[in-house]
């Protein structure tokens, strides 16, 4: 009998089936039955339901070795020293740990605030993906490189591992650049941290929730903000009380909380109390050097609206014990190149996010067809995606010529450079981030707004960059402050501008900025000054780095001031070129 046959005969119950080629012309497997003589066909699926039309997955693709525009620009910038890492780490991230962050968002972080018999925990458990997404991101060294490997080009090479990270799961980056960036602020206060830094640089992921002595690697989280502050640091609270002799390296109590402790599973914090000489910064471990509770209350986690792999809370702190870092009265000065750091990273972080929403929709627009035709051939969706392709390579460009510039700090120009540049690369890519991903999940359709596709994650994601860390006007808020206190940033700006390069309409744009700088009320045109500054770089950028038919389409489409909805490129710029170089596919 043949092994597709049912079972039994639907009349006799007869199992003595077989095939029945009979007279009818018919594609169908039909049967007779050897008892009854029943001729009957299986069952068939209904039209409706065939599956055609529908396009594959993406999924197990390398997400350096298939990203031209990628490996384009981390050559542009000097690392093609790190291509082995880079080549590993992508092809991990494209498959392994996309299918982690699906899991670690499908299955949240949970707070058990106490055990079976009343004592306090103030415990936060994760799925093992979230392990596994850390344990990769911390093995591969996205936390530690560049303090690992001090050589031209590691703060570059670590930011396109970080930029490969963020494209499939955003939320575990958030402990990688806190742990990353807690060793500018540490290493100021040696000899207090130098086991703290000997651990926190181990390649070692290490969950146990035990002792700093104990543990083979340790993350280290944030806990800067209060209720009734939030952005306005000046105004907290919390309090710290000197346990013998006061001042820089010494232990104190904390008593206070914070409105936002980003991921509260890390071994210690940086935070912000006020002691007796001012708002200070302190190292906070979670547990004490003995093992015990060292008064570190998580009250509830917070519901966000993406980063939800990632858990952030509301503590209190009851007696917790802490080490000053830095001078006194000197807490956020203390603290501002650790979050200089962090602000780097949203910008990478964000611009990993248009990445892969550009990635899924060129995907699906390359398999999907209406009216006989793929979409990507369309003339009017290829418009979006090519505006799209500009959007996402102008800010990864951006990301990485902040890399660069941290790269270099013996350099006044690149300090200066990076000093401005950081916060209007804050306030632009991650402002950008949401609206671009919007009109990715819209070249899927109805499918882009399905749970099942990734666009829904990426765009809850989106927000965060632009919000943590400081929002939008105070990026531009501080974009004045540099220019007002540090005039030299301005004239580094203009010499990285080079006079636009021979180009006419950067030239234009760069005299947009100077009378915006000439002009008064400059508080209230702050985010204009901001945009312009930042499209002249990316402008800058382009014309440098990149092939010329794409630095002239970026110059085409950007021309005017402000920008509008994508899809409107202008006539005359080469479409299928720039869908080619974006979309991800195997090079030589």
């Amino acid at each position: 009998m043949d092994a597709a046959a049912p079972l039994c005969c639907p009349a006799c119950l007869c199992r003595e089936l077989a095939r029945w080629a009979g007279a009818a012309a018919t594609p169908l497997d039909y049967w007779r039955c050897v008892r009854c003589q029943l001729v009957f066909a299986p069952p068939q699926p209904l039209p409706g339901h065939r599956v055609d039309n529908q396009p594959a997955p993406l999924q197990g693709v390398n997400l350096y070795r298939h990203d031209r525009p990628l490996r384009e620009w981390l050559a542009h910038f000097g690392v093609d020293w790190g291509q082995e890492r880079l080549e590993a780490y992508g092809e991990l991230a494209g498959d392994e740990l996309l299918a982690a962050g699906q899991l670690a968002n499908r299955h949240l972080p949970e707070l058990h605030s106490h055990d079976a018999q009343g004592r306090r925990l103030d415990r936060v458990d994760f799925h093992p993906a979230w392990h596994r997404l850390l344990q990769a991101g911390i093995g591969h060294g996205l936390h530690a490189l560049p303090w690992r490997e001090p050589r031209a080009g590691a703060q570059v090479l670590r930011a396109g591992l970080f930029y490969l990270h963020n494209q499939v799961e955003a939320g575990s980056a958030c402990p990688l650049t806190m742990t990353f960036a807690s060793v500018a602020v540490l290493r100021r206060q040696l000899p207090l941290s130098e086991p703290w830094l000997e651990r926190i640089l181990s390649l070692d992921y290490d969950p146990r929730v035990l002792p700093m002595a104990a543990k083979r690697g340790l993350t280290i989280g944030m806990a800067l903000t209060e209720k009734q502050g939030g952005t306005d640091l000046r105004a907290n609270a919390s309090r710290a009380c000197a346990l013998g002799a006061a001042g820089p390296g010494q232990g104190y109590r904390l008593q206070g909380h914070k409105w936002f402790c980003s991921a509260p599973m890390s071994d210690a914090f940086l935070t912000l109390a006020r002691s007796a000489g001012g708002l200070s910064c302190f190292l906070l471990p979670r547990l004490r050097p003995d093992g015990g509770h060292n008064g570190i209350e998580i009250q509830r986690l917070k519901d966000k609206l993406g980063n939800r792999s990632n858990a952030s809370a509301e503590i209190e702190y009851r007696d917790a014990q802490a080490w000053m870092v830095g001078e006194e009265g000197r807490g956020i000065a203390t603290l501002l190149e650790m979050v200089a750091l962090t602000r780097i990273d949203c910008v990478t972080g964000s611009a990993a996010l248009m990445r892969q929403a550009l990635s899924q929709a060129l995907h699906h627009c390359a398999q999907r067809r209406v009216g006989g035709q793929r979409l990507d051939e369309r003339p009017l969706m290829q418009n979006v995606l090519a505006d799209l392709a500009l959007e996402s390579e102008a800010a990864l460009a951006f990301a990485l010529r902040l890399a660069q510039a941290l790269d270099r700090p013996q350099e006044e120009g690149e300090r200066l450079l990076l000093r401005l540049l950081t916060a209007v690369g804050k306030y632009w890519v991650c402002k950008r981030a949401p609206g671009m991903i919007n009109e990715a999940q819209e070249c899927l359709g109805g499918a882009g707004y399905i749970e099942t596709s990734l666009l829904p994650r990426l765009y809850r994601e989106a927000p965060v960059n632009a919000i943590w860390e400081g929002s939008g006007n105070v990026q531009c808020l501080d974009v004045l402050r540099v220019l007002e206190r540090t005039p030299a940033a301005l004239e580094a700006l203009f010499a990285e501008l080079g006079n636009g390069h021979g180009e006419a309409r950067l030239r234009a744009r760069v005299r947009r900025i100077e009378r915006l700088l000439r002009g008064g009320e400059r508080e209230c045109h702050a985010r204009a000054l901001c945009a312009e500054i930042a499209l002249a770089m990316q402008a800058s950028l382009l014309l440098q780095g990149a092939p010329s038919w794409l630095a002239e389409a970026f110059l085409s489409a950007r021309a005017e001031a402000g920008t509008p909805l994508y899809g409107g490129l202008p006539r005359g710029i080469a479409l299928a070129p720039l869908l080619a170089r974006s979309r991800l596919q195997a090079f030589d």
